[in-house]
């Protein structure tokens, strides 16, 4: 089995299976946008037997391979991507819903044309179920067992961590009214937040944010971390913590912090949104509350940190839920089979994909 990887960074010619292939380096999205003929040759001159792509950016790429050069082509919405696009900042306000409903349009003609459509939780699936006769497939975004070893005994320096997008709709004013609330009470709490900020303009207001209700001291903010140091990381803390809010894009994706936590040993407090509570039905392994109530976080925040035990008890519940069901190596088994369904098998020519985001642009082949 081949793979192929292009990217406009250098992360050398082969590694772990992977032959890697440099493109130039194009910052911002019209650039990238401009960048789709050089990436259309690079992946026409692999000649592969299926084309796999992971960006709406990179939809008229594969349409040019399956409508003028009859490439079987796969394409990957690991995010609702019409309700991400209609909260970025970066599009503005006035084209945000015209802008998602051409993403939605043009994944609808993709599951129509393409071969395989893939999804990252259920929910996204049903908008391009019922879409032409092209193979459905959710693939979970579990975690890799390889990233996330069995937890070992360590100190905790934070009582909770908080992973992902650092912005509103992520919760993260949520949860600082909670820890603000918990300090009223004589109980604050140290906060870690780890990720990325929409912008400048976003970070600032969130740091002025924490300094106004008087956290500066209880809250440590970093920035993005490789898998390889995400375990570690989260291991810093005692609760994990997923404040996500009721906006069209949490009501349908999966948040993968939940399970990531959960390899961490951790117990988690959650929003109750619809994607996650199919999970929390399967043990006994955190707590719920309602999306927009801070005095409830607080509350499960605090009654963990009261319940050291139980809590603890729940971190492993986690954890056994994530080494027996809930990790990826499931899920490449399922994906692998959709691509050997829509590929020949046996054949010599590699199987290629495409992702683009906003630090990347790349192909795969396998």
């Amino acid at each position: 089995m081949n793979v192929r990887y292009v990217a406009p960074a250098n992360l050398g010619e082969h590694r772990r299976g992977v032959d890697f292939i440099v493109l130039p380096a194009r910052n911002g999205r019209t650039r990238r946008f401009l960048a789709a003929p050089a990436l259309l040759r690079t992946v026409l001159r692999a000649d592969a037997d299926l084309y796999h792509f992971q960006d709406p950016e990179l939809l008229p790429v594969a349409f040019a391979l399956k409508l003028i050069f009859r490439k079987r082509v796969v394409y990957d919405a690991y995010e609702d991507f019409p309700s991400v696009v209609a909260n970025k900042r970066f599009v503005p306000r006035f084209l945000r819903r015209a802008a998602a409903k051409v993403i939605a349009w043009a994944e609808q003609q993709g599951a129509r044309c393409f071969d395989g459509v893939i999804t990252a939780d259920s929910l996204t699936l049903r908008r391009l179920a019922r879409h032409g006769k092209s193979r459905k497939l959710v693939f979970y975004n579990f975690p890799n067992l390889d990233f996330f070893p069995p937890p070992k005994p360590r100190a905790r320096r934070f009582d909770v961590v908080y992973r992902g997008g650092l912005s509103e709709r992520a919760g993260l004013y949520v949860l600082l009214e909670a820890m603000r609330l918990l300090a009223t009470r004589g109980r604050p709490v140290r906060l870690l937040l780890i990720g990325y900020f929409d912008n400048r303009t976003a970070e600032n207001e969130l740091r002025n944010h924490i300094r106004a209700s008087g956290l500066w001291s209880s809250v440590v903010i970093r920035g993005r971390l490789d898998h390889e140091r995400m375990a570690e990381a989260l291991g810093e803390a005692h609760i994990g913590v997923s404040p996500l809010q009721p906006v069209p894009k949490f009501l349908r994706n999966i948040p993968v912090k939940v399970f990531e936590y959960w390899a961490c040993g951790l117990p988690v407090v959650a929003s109750a949104l619809p994607p996650i509570l199919p999970f929390f039905r399967h043990g006994d392994a955190g707590l719920l509350y309602s999306p927009m109530n801070p005095a409830q976080l607080a509350d499960a925040i605090a009654w963990l940190l009261d319940h050291p035990d139980t809590a603890a008890h729940m971190g492993e519940r986690g954890r056994d839920l994530v080494a027996q069901r809930f990790n990826n190596r499931s899920e490449i088994h399922k994906l692998y089979r959709l691509c050997a369904r829509i590929a020949a098998r046996g054949g010599s020519k590699p199987v290629q994909g495409c992702r683009q985001r906003d630090d990347s642009l790349c192909s795969n082949s396998s």
